[in-house]
């Protein structure tokens, strides 16, 4: 008679795994098996092209360009002879660590070296290089969507607002986040955890403590929630007329262009929501349907649906922080001056969502550890 093994998977008489009882895994539940393939084409093509740039090609993406099709990169404006050369050695030494990777080769120091640049590609990429441009098009991504069917008002089109310089920046941004899955997994495997899940085999203690971990996940949602303050009072304060962080003739020039202060104020409303929504991390609502949400309340919230809206919203705030970080100028603070604390928010919700994530998982369908 077969039996019952890990909980997952029936055996047969031979011993071997029947196909038909191992339960169907979503393609993205299995990110530790295709992140590192997809992370070494990525550097391949991007390195490809940074190859052609430094050869003279067109579309080189730093290049200076007239301010209305700029972005605030770190990388812009530069020079093509200069950057572009470095991004192709940088690429071609993904490819390398990547082929690596997937060999699960490297012990000791060359193990090291190996994730070292692993994760200084996946921050670089991620956090460092990338602008604002990820966070607006996540803001107004349902004005966009209308704008793609009715088309933009007034002269512009959609190509004033999805250009090749910000294109390029969600490339880039991709490759990041590839990046970042690729050199995780690889840590795991290479340190004896589980690739999906980060167990270790003889895992447990206080890390795994549901009340210890809604206890820093407060902390960190009351740090994300402080760190938004600054931006809300800004905006809300120069709708009413108060130049609070900037100066008499900048809030005359925003009073002077439509709609400019009630965009400002619809922004610091909608953060205002966000960090509202963020107590769900470590509220009962954020795990049971509450009865204001008629339709499925008193059901168990499946924790996805918390897990991937936040985690995106926090790691596009990162690269918009950093941003606001360059561009800061002490005579107009209140521009730039509270986006600096974006690089805490996303932090501290990133952080907030990761223990509720700890908290609320169940057994690993792969090592059936708890």
């Amino acid at each position: 008679m077969p039996h019952t093994a890990t909980g997952t998977a029936t055996e047969t008489r031979t011993g071997e795994t029947s196909p038909d009882s191992v339960p169907r895994r979503r393609w993205w539940s299995r990110w530790p098996d295709w992140a590192g393939y997809l992370a070494v084409v990525w550097s391949a093509l991007y390195g490809a092209a940074a190859l052609y740039w430094s050869l003279g090609g067109d579309a080189y993406p730093f290049e200076k360009v007239r301010n209305d099709r700029s972005s605030g990169s770190l990388l812009e404006p530069s020079r093509a002879a200069v950057v572009a050369p470095a991004l192709a050695v940088f690429c071609a030494l993904g490819v390398a660590a990547g082929i690596l990777m997937l060999k699960n080769r490297g012990t000791g120091r060359f193990r090291t070296a190996l994730l070292a640049y692993g994760w200084t590609a996946g921050i670089a990429l991620t956090f460092l290089i990338p602008d604002y441009s990820l966070l607006g098009l996540l803001v107004f991504s349902p004005v966009l969507l209308v704008f793609a069917f009715t088309g933009v008002p007034g002269p512009q089109d959609m190509g004033d607002i999805l250009y090749w310089h910000r294109g390029n920046l969600m490339i880039v941004f991709l490759g990041g986040l590839l990046w970042i899955a690729a050199t995780l997994a690889h840590q795991r495997r290479t340190n004896g955890s589980c690739a999906h899940c980060g167990r270790a085999p003889h895992g447990g203690g206080a890390g795994n403590d549901p009340a210890r971990l809604r206890t820093w996940g407060t902390r960190a949602v009351y740090l994300a929630v402080l760190s938004t303050l600054p931006y809300d009072i800004t905006r809300i304060a120069w709708y009413f007329g108060w130049p609070l962080g900037i100066t008499d003739a900048f809030l005359k020039e925003m009073q002077d262009t439509p709609n400019m202060l009630e965009m400002g104020l619809g922004l610091g409303v909608l953060s205002t929501l966000g960090s509202l929504l963020m107590h769900g991390l470590v509220a009962r609502w954020g795990e049971v349907w509450p009865r204001w949400v008629w339709f499925k309340k008193g059901r168990t919230i499946h924790p996805a649906t918390a897990v991937i809206p936040a985690t995106v919203i926090a790691v596009v705030l990162v690269p918009a922080g950093v941003m606001a970080v360059r561009a800061f100028e002490a005579a107009s603070w209140g521009i730039t001056g509270p986006a600096i604390l974006w690089v805490v928010w996303g932090a501290a919700l990133g952080a907030a969502t990761y223990l509720y994530h700890l908290r609320r998982r169940g057994q690993c369908r792969s090592c059936a550890r708890q």
